[in-house]
């Protein structure tokens, strides 16, 4: 998240909290605390390895670092 004064960093926070509430809380109803609690962070752990970015060439997060792991060596 940016600090004041440097809005441009905060794009890619703010794009995922948006992509967050309208893929995944918004559309359940959530029986206990303790679900709403851990569903998030199951949508965190598919956002990262399995669902594909236009900004990443639509790759995955993790096929994108992998990729880029490949090249560096």
């Amino acid at each position: 998240m940016s600090r004041t004064a440097t809005p441009t960093d905060n794009a890619v926070m703010e794009s995922f909290y948006r992509t967050l509430k309208v893929e995944e809380v918004r559309p359940n109803r959530y029986s206990s605390f303790s679900e709403a609690e851990s569903s998030p962070s199951a949508f965190v752990r598919l956002y990262n390895e399995r669902r594909m970015h236009s900004s990443l060439n639509y790759l995955s997060p993790d096929q994108f670092e992998a990729c880029a792991g490949d090249q560096g060596r």
